[in-house]
């Protein structure tokens, strides 16, 4: 396993809580996250990327509906481990039973119980996934017309994730660099970039890892609203402030204090709201709509534009001090078309992902299908390949590839040039010549693709650390 591992413990237990800090605080590569709800705990589901759900029995009410039975359906890769006092032991086995929990534990539990049970829980998972990785490649294995499309079909893993983020190319990888730079400071965060590049995801990924993790991050878009409303919306107002306003009303400033709000379609907002923006920033200054207290929040702010802010500035249309009080990290997602190389490893990704929400066995994608997908501009972006995927996946033959056919009408009249490198390192020669460039070319790739991180690179290979170490050298490779 590698990279960081995020575990959610819902409870409301002090003592149990306490425990599993004891128990993962050594962990360097452990990520905690406590929810007290099943609702917060489905919310942080759908934000980050948990690997384990520890949950305390004693915060649900229905044994047949709740967090951990849930999961089971629409996270079934993340596993599930239940708690509960010793006296509820009867009404809790149904919640276990349909959650098909991997643990039923009793507290309380010791910090030592809870890192050693952690450990092997995730190591059992992570046999698990590989197992049915491996399973799908037997599948593919044995199938007859495989090799005269694509050898690489089926969903692999080997892509990076920064929670719910997946990339594989350098300007993502750089990318996220300065995104976890950003994250650890208390810095407020400007993202900018196209619609549908997955702005509100990098801004919930450097919120969950950042140190206000235990607090809410809350989200306000910004577009076509009037003055009042967004005033309402993020400052608050009191009773009576305008007609229809029958109670007071907390804001999000207030209501995310201590932790984060994400600002999307920030270049929208008018000027004179970006004066009450700029003395919040400033100050902490919040004004609810009719009232004459000056109250305060502690909040960070991660803004987002599919415009160039600094474009906006330099033709007057954007407050030059409020840009650079937003501007504390600035951050651009590129656009899907000019990182190609993530196309396959997001189509794999989203494959796995509604292949198991439509309860369908989908292997993969075929080679010409994928050149299709590539070609393709993306104006939607990230957004527009997930919607594709998914309406694919619900038309391709069950336990069978995506195909050209299950692709939509626009991508019928692309023009998908040739692969060139590929047709000319397969003519001419032996067929061990030929074997060992394309094993050249292949090996190539992955150090690419891993920016030379020989581990990474060996491991997605299949390969051991020495067995890529001699061929590197056997084929005279070098970074750069």
């Amino acid at each position: 396993m590698a990279g960081e591992l995020t575990i959610l413990v819902v409870s409301r237990d002090d003592a149990l809580i306490s425990a599993a800090r004891a128990g993962l605080k050594e962990r360097a590569d452990y990520r905690l996250v406590i929810a007290e709800d099943g609702k917060t705990a489905q919310e942080r589901l759908n934000d980050i990327e948990v690997h384990l759900l520890l949950c305390d029995l004693d915060t649900v009410d229905d044994a047949q509906d709740n967090i951990l039975t849930r999961a089971r359906v629409s996270h079934p890769g993340v596993c599930r481990i239940a708690v509960s006092s010793q006296n509820r032991d009867d009404a809790d086995s149904e919640a276990v039973r349909r959650s098909a929990a991997y643990l039923y534990l009793f507290k309380p539990l010791t910090p030592h119980q809870i890192a050693l049970m952690v450990k092997r829980s995730l190591e059992m998972n992570e046999l698990s996934r590989r197992h049915r990785l491996l399973s799908r490649e037997l599948k593919i294995s044995v199938d007859d017309q495989i090799f005269e499309e694509r050898v690489d079909m089926s969903v692999k893993g080997g892509y990076s994730q920064f929670d719910k983020l997946v990339y594989a190319s350098a300007k993502m990888a750089d990318l996220i660099v300065e995104a976890r730079k950003a994250a650890v400071t208390d810095l407020p965060v400007l993202i900018e970039g196209d619609t549908g590049t997955g702005k509100e995801l990098l801004a919930r990924a450097i919120h969950f890892n950042s140190t206000r993790v235990d607090s809410p991050i809350h989200v306000q878009n910004c577009g076509g609203m009037l003055d009042s409303t967004l005033h309402s919306e993020l400052f608050g107002h009191v009773r009576g402030a305008y007609t229809g306003a029958t109670a007071d009303r907390l804001g999000l400033f207030r209501a995310a204090d201590g932790g984060t709000v994400f600002l999307d379609e920030i270049s929208d907002v008018s000027p004179s709201f970006q004066v009450s923006l700029l003395r919040f920033l400033q100050n902490g200054e919040v004004k609810p709509l009719g009232s004459d207290k000056l109250l305060h929040a502690n909040v960070r702010i991660i803004a987002a534009s599919n415009r160039p802010l600094l474009e906006m500035v330099e033709k007057g249309e954007f407050r030059r001090d409020l840009y650079y009080r937003l501007k504390g990290f600035s951050l651009s997602i590129p656009a899907l078309r000019d990182r190609r190389e993530d196309i396959p490893v997001l189509t794999d990704f989203f494959i796995e992902k509604y292949a198991g929400v439509v309860g369908r066995r989908v292997i993969g994608i075929t080679q010409s299908a994928l050149d299709r997908l590539q070609a393709h501009q993306y104006p939607g972006n990230v957004r527009e390949l997930e919607s594709e995927i998914r309406r694919a996946v619900a038309l391709a033959e069950n336990g069978g590839y995506i195909t050209e056919r299950n692709l939509s009408a626009v991508f019928d009249n692309l023009v998908v040039a040739p692969d060139v490198g590929q047709q000319a390192e397969m003519e001419g020669g032996t067929l061990k010549e030929m074997v060992e460039r394309l094993e050249q070319r292949v090996v190539v790739g992955a150090l690419t693709r891993f920016r030379w991180n020989q581990s990474k690179a060996a491991d997605a290979l299949g390969l051991s650390r020495v067995g890529l170490a001699n061929k590197i050298k056997r084929y005279g490779l070098h970074d750069g």
